[in-house]
């Protein structure tokens, strides 16, 4: 391919957005990296293929820091401080063992219970409801992750829709100046809530990170501290919204696969990483910058702060790493996916969301035993954007 070539994947419209795989495929016959022109106003190299994805993002000349973006990049760093996605070594070692020290697997496991209180209420809720039908995404995709990380971060109710409509803002709308908003508006509130945490300090994650230190004495900065609890709150609630939203959807257009988890249960934990691997919530993970010229086959990608993204959904999608790929099977081995990344920035709460998914899915099926789709598939819109995919709605029935 010839290196000026930019294949511009806004002009491919509603079709791309709703379904990137094919296109995704075609490209990844042609070659492990195409040059494109990307929703969020600018162009970037997408590396396309399992073995081509992985080798990215385990790959040192690679930079996380927006100080070593071009230039030239039009966008500017969603987040309101330095925090663990956004750094290098060996600042990354150092803020992502001092939030490992307290987001441990034993707090997510003493979670569950209380994830299953928010679910079944949540579940009454929508069985409360006039009419047996709503959008799953507003009555139990949405407030379920958002409560459970509202809570753990000791965030206050009232104050979760407008962090919805904010981080609904950053992570997907196409307007720089509307993106940079939300962010002012977002780090202000998390500064305001930091300092309160610093005078009443509760049970609560984010107390507990103004508080903890290593051996040495070394803790997060105010700026870190926020930088964190912005990724916390974000990732821990946009990924998990659309990982159950997604996975429903599957499920739903899988009469198959759903009468198989309908009559075993058992599968539910299998059939959550067939959800993460067939269309997970992350399509492309957060900005990587080149800090030397990187070759990858027969394409030479200039160092200089070049954005490089890659294709997590194609990585899933690979016929070379999983057998008949396209095909959703709730049974197969799922093993090695990258819906959670993979490398030093691995997605530190991934097991919170395999919690959530299996409580809040299982739950869901047992609650209503005939649930279904309320709207054609194709008449689904989607979240425009290279990093988080799911729907806007997800009209069911029972």
């Amino acid at each position: 391919m010839a290196a000026a070539e930019v294949i511009d994947l806004v002009a491919l419209g509603e079709d791309f957005v709703r379904n990137p795989y094919p296109v995704y495929a075609a490209l990844r016959e042609r070659g492990p990296v195409h040059k494109v022109r990307i929703p969020e106003g600018t162009e970037a190299w997408l590396v396309v293929g399992y073995e081509a994805g992985r080798a990215m993002l385990t790959d040192p000349r690679l930079s996380k820091q927006w100080k070593n973006a071009s230039e030239t990049m039009p966008i500017s760093s969603p987040a309101a401080g330095p925090h663990m996605l956004n750094t290098d070594p060996p600042d990354h070692g150092r803020l992502r063992k001092l939030v490992a020290r307290e987001f441990t697997a034993r707090r997510v496991e003493q979670l569950g219970p209380r994830v299953q209180e928010i679910t079944d209420e949540l579940l009454d809720a929508m069985a409360a409801l006039p009419e047996p039908r709503t959008d799953l995404v507003d009555a139990f995709s949405f407030p379920l992750p958002i409560s459970v990380i509202c809570e753990l971060l000791g965030v206050p109710m009232l104050d979760r829709a407008a962090f919805r409509a904010w981080t609904a803002t950053i992570l997907t709308d196409p307007d720089p100046q509307a993106r940079y908003a939300a962010t002012e508006k977002t780090a202000a509130y998390l500064s305001d809530l930091l300092e309160d945490k610093r005078h009443s300090p509760g049970p609560d994650l984010m107390s507990a990170l103004i508080r903890t230190s290593d051996e040495d004495g070394d803790r997060l900065s105010p700026d870190e501290l926020r930088g964190t609890a912005w990724l916390l709150l974000v990732a821990g609630h946009e990924t998990t919204v659309n990982l159950i939203s997604n996975g429903v959807l599957a499920l739903l257009t899988h009469p198959d696969q759903l009468a198989a988890l309908r009559a075993d249960m058992s599968l539910i934990d299998n059939a959550v990483e067939e959800m993460l691997r067939w269309d997970g919530p992350v399509e492309t993970p957060t900005f990587r910058f080149t800090t030397e010229p990187i070759e990858i086959g027969d394409t030479v990608i200039p160092g200089g702060g070049e954005l490089v993204l890659v294709a997590l959904a194609d990585g899933n999608h690979d016929p070379a790493r999983f057998d008949d790929p396209d095909r959703f099977d709730i049974r197969r081995a799922t093993g090695g996916h990258l819906a959670f990344g993979h490398g030093i920035h691995y997605c530190l709460g991934a097991p919170l969301a395999r919690l959530e998914a299996r409580i809040a899915i299982r739950s869901l099926l047992e609650r209503f035993p005939d649930l279904a789709l309320d709207a054609h598939p194709a008449a689904l819109t989607w979240r425009t954007g290279m990093l988080i995919r799911g729907p806007h709605r997800l009209p069911v029935r029972w």
